[in-house]
């Protein structure tokens, strides 16, 4: 789904990733690599492979729209060094002429030489007119000239039918200044938003990104 923020066209995708034209950027929030294999550890049965379905997912997106840049709005890695580290390495290699930026979450605890290695470019946050690019947001710093994009909270949406169904799905969720984007990753948690009456939402309903709310 494309939509106009700040005067600027965006693709919504149902992979939970916006596709900024104009900047040629790929962003994406909370993949949260390695948090299987901390269940793990503690004995809780995950699929181990659910890091790599992220990776092969990114891959995908990297390779249908060719971004000159691809913005992570914080928590890459779930915790410290562990294996998905070196899968990212590995993985990082097939795209060199692409740019990688992490804008740090409280998951992101490297070292900032460990993110040197893996040629990712470390932000506290990002200036990217009109956008500024965040982890969590702080809604108190609204800024008139800059528009918030953040993660973070991994907003889902409840979307009722006849009869009262209702399913609960990841969406992204806009207001007058700021956006907040769902988990890319497939093993994070979930926070259920209760639209503002002025809110865009938009949810991911398996291969479409459709219109909640809002124009």
């Amino acid at each position: 789904m494309r939509i106009v923020c700040r005067g600027e066209s965006l693709i919504l995708l149902s992979e939970k990733a916006i596709y900024w034209e104009k900047q040629s950027a790929l962003i994406v929030a909370d993949l949260h690599l390695g948090k299987a294999m901390h269940f793990r550890k503690s004995g809780i049965a995950v699929p181990a492979e659910l890091n790599q379905e992220n990776l092969r997912q990114l891959q995908k997106l990297i390779v249908r729209y060719a971004p000159q840049r691809v913005i992570i709005l914080g928590d890459l890695f779930h915790s410290d060094f562990n294996h998905q580290v070196e899968d990212w390495m590995l993985w990082r290699k097939q795209f060199p002429h692409i740019a990688f930026h992490l804008v740090k979450g409280n998951h992101d605890v490297l070292a900032e030489e460990h993110y040197q290695r893996l040629q990712i470019q470390l932000h506290q946050e990002w200036l990217l007119p009109p956008f500024r690019m965040v982890h969590t947001l702080d809604e108190s710093r609204a800024l008139h000239d800059a528009y918030f994009l953040c993660g973070h909270i991994h907003p889902f949406v409840r979307i009722k039918g006849r009869a009262r169904q209702s399913a609960v799905l990841p969406c992204f969720y806009f207001t007058d200044t700021y956006a907040i984007l769902p988990a890319f990753g497939k093993f994070t948690g979930r926070y259920l938003i209760h639209p503002a009456a002025d809110a865009r939402v938009f949810a991911v309903l398996g291969d479409e990104v459709v219109c909640i709310s809002g124009a």
